[in-house]
């Protein structure tokens, strides 16, 4: 590659709270993937730049190069706020902010991320999976679920986001197994089908009693000896089922499709199961760059 000549057209940039990934970008084809440990959690306002730099300066030539990114990147505490802008929204229309560069050949782009008044809630970075996922899917009508670790259930219609609602699901999972008295009974890993899938069942019919029978995983492996495998599933369990019992008016009727990882949609996929529901399942990993890509089209053609 010549000093003149740059390695890409543009570049996706998908910036989380502890990791940064890159895409060198043809049209909508990633041609080289980068990543690092420099999340916005870590960074001081000045340290966005760099960081960038540090990934995607082998790809850059003489001129400028548009970058496009998301996520915690435009949160206040990022390289350049870019605020919420209330639903009902398409988020494929989102107009991103510029943030500010000292390098000539940097143009770096923003997207903001999507709120909503009542129930107060908000979204940073999914919205761009909401793009990607709409771009494939642009006729889906329903309920699209975005499980992690605040996992989103997203009402679509019209390619619109009407409301949204959050459950910390993931976080607490992580919390009740690695840092509560849990975690002397659950185990690392593995998973007991059965075990989850009664406990999502136990856990719609009678939400009210989640905390009592949390506790009760401990007490089971004490008294009974139930292996950590089994205790996993249970907690993921009560955990999912609590979730789907708080948004039941979300996916009660209505077409339902699951984007993440294959892991978290299989659970998911299981959970609504035993409630009568079949969604859609989808691998969540291209749909951020296939949302950065729609928002950099819409800016090239406006440009």
């Amino acid at each position: 590659m010549s000093g003149n000549q740059s390695y890409a057209d543009w570049i996706a940039v998908d910036w989380g709270t502890t990791h940064l990934r890159a895409w060198a970008m043809v049209g909508a084809e990633a041609k080289a993937e980068v990543s690092s440990a420099d999340g916005m959690g870590k960074l001081p306002r000045d340290g966005f730049e760099p960081a960038l730099l540090r990934l995607v300066e082998p790809w850059l030539g003489a001129g400028r190069m548009r970058v496009v990114a998301c996520g915690m990147v435009g949160a206040r505490q990022g390289w350049v706020e870019a605020p919420y802008v209330a639903v009902p929204a398409r988020p494929t229309d989102l107009s991103p902010i510029v943030a500010p560069s000292a390098d000539p050949r940097l143009h770096v782009s923003v997207v903001p991320g999507l709120s909503q008044a009542k129930p107060a809630d908000v979204m940073r970075g999914e919205e761009t999976q909401i793009a990607g996922f709409l771009a494939q899917n642009p006729k889906f009508d329903g309920v699209l679920v975005l499980p992690g670790t605040h996992s989103k259930w997203v009402r679509i219609s019209a390619e619109e986001v009407v409301s949204f609602q959050t459950a910390m699901t993931g976080e607490l999972f992580q919390l009740l197994a690695e840092e509560s008295v849990l975690r002397h009974s659950v185990s690392a890993s593995g998973q007991n089908d059965d075990a989850f899938v009664q406990a999502v069942s136990d856990t719609i019919s009678q939400p009210e009693k989640v905390s009592q029978w949390l506790f009760g995983l401990r007490a089971q492996n004490v008294l009974d000896g139930q292996d950590g495998t089994t205790a996993r599933a249970k907690l993921s369990g009560y955990l999912i089922g609590s979730e789907l019992a708080a948004a039941r008016p979300y996916w009660l009727g209505q077409a339902v499709a699951i984007a993440g990882t294959p892991t978290l949609t299989r659970l998911y996929a299981d959970a609504l199961k035993t409630q009568g529901v079949t969604p859609d399942v989808h691998d969540a990993a291209p749909l951020t760059r296939a949302g950065l890509a729609r928002v950099y089209a819409t800016l090239t053609e406006n440009a």
